[in-house]
């Protein structure tokens, strides 16, 4: 059983876990860059595909892999994937959904915690000897506690229900808008009540986006969504970066409609040097803050979805139903 690796092979090396069916694969690898042809060369009769969720599959690649069953997403993300040619070959395209929850919820209130105290521009101003006067500065502007805010999210799957579980003991207030609304047991299990969308980001102090990435949702969070948030709110992206309509991201903060951002995604990737929202002039520079898309790629994480992506390639290569189907397939294929 051949399997063709597409992505960082240091990375599968490293947490390639120790099962004893792991003898039956013939693994190739190739970098998450590789062109088309060399993809083809290297791995055109394997039979199941273990891919970076970044990585670009399209259908002139699985249509010349006749013996492809399974294409496993490393990570949570299959936007690149062509799921509807797969279904129409009865392969199964899975990913890991909700294993990097927790650790992605942990980078969101990371951002919410830095941008309520100013953190990266605190950490500069001390080391250049500002200190005292960043802290006069702040005790005069006020700094408001996580208890002081509402926290919305546009989005209510694994990662924003793992949010609402560690945000609860700061005693903030938390809502939540999705286009189906949950059962009270859940809105009662979260202690979370639901809003429309335009009450929400025109009530909360936080918005934070958590919802996937279709065709309804790319670039969302555009001018007029951002002209709706207060003055003094912060926007929170830990979803997809194509949710964000940058320059109008650009606008808000430089104009002031919004308090700031936090980011650990931006599109394009990778990020430019040259990217818009990094041409923020001094202030406004500061109201901005990135991280380099490490949300959901903790060490547990990796040990953990590797070992579920072997299985379920094991199970896929073996007659057995995988899990985390994305692209409908509900029975095993012939």
């Amino acid at each position: 059983m051949k399997v063709l690796i597409i992505g960082n092979e240091d990375r599968y090396r490293r947490y390639m876990p120790h099962a004893d069916y792991l003898n039956a694969f013939d693994i190739v690898y190739q970098p998450r860059d590789a062109s088309l042809s060399d993809l083809l060369a290297a791995g055109s009769d394997a039979d199941a595909i273990a891919v970076d969720p970044t990585v670009q599959l399209p259908s002139g690649l699985i249509n010349h892999m006749p013996n492809l069953k399974i294409i496993q997403s490393e990570g949570v993300g299959y936007n690149g994937i062509d799921i509807e040619t797969a279904r129409k070959r009865g392969i199964y395209v899975c990913n890991q959904k909700g294993a990097n929850a927790a650790a992605v919820a942990e980078q969101t209130i990371l951002l919410m915690l830095a941008l309520l105290r100013q953190f990266v521009l605190g950490d500069r101003t001390v080391r250049n000897g500002g200190q005292l006067a960043m802290k006069e500065r702040l005790m005069i502007e006020g700094i408001r506690e996580m208890a002081d805010c509402r926290v919305g999210y546009i989005g209510f799957g694994d990662i924003a229900k793992a949010a609402a579980e560690r945000l609860t003991p700061f005693g903030c207030q938390q809502f939540y808008y999705t286009p189906t609304r949950k059962t009270a047991a859940v809105e009662a299990q979260y202690a979370i009540a639901y809003l429309s969308q335009h009450e929400l980001v025109s009530t909360c102090d936080f918005i934070v986006i958590l919802c996937p990435l279709n065709d309804t949702t790319r670039n969302m969070v555009n001018a007029s969504f951002l002209n709706n948030m207060k003055s003094d709110a912060f926007l929170i992206n830990t979803a997809r970066g194509e949710i964000v309509n940058n320059q109008a991201l650009y606008d808000a903060i430089l104009s002031g409609t919004i308090a700031g951002a936090g980011l650990d995604t931006i599109s394009p990737i990778p990020v430019p040097k040259d990217h818009i929202l990094f041409q923020l002039p001094a202030p406004y520079a500061d109201r901005l803050i990135v991280s380099p898309h490490i949300g959901g790629v903790t060490m547990r994480f990796f040990k953990g979805a590797h070992q579920r992506n072997w299985l379920n390639i094991y199970k896929a290569l073996t007659g057995e139903l995988p899990d985390n189907i994305v692209n409908g397939l509900s029975s095993v294929q012939s």
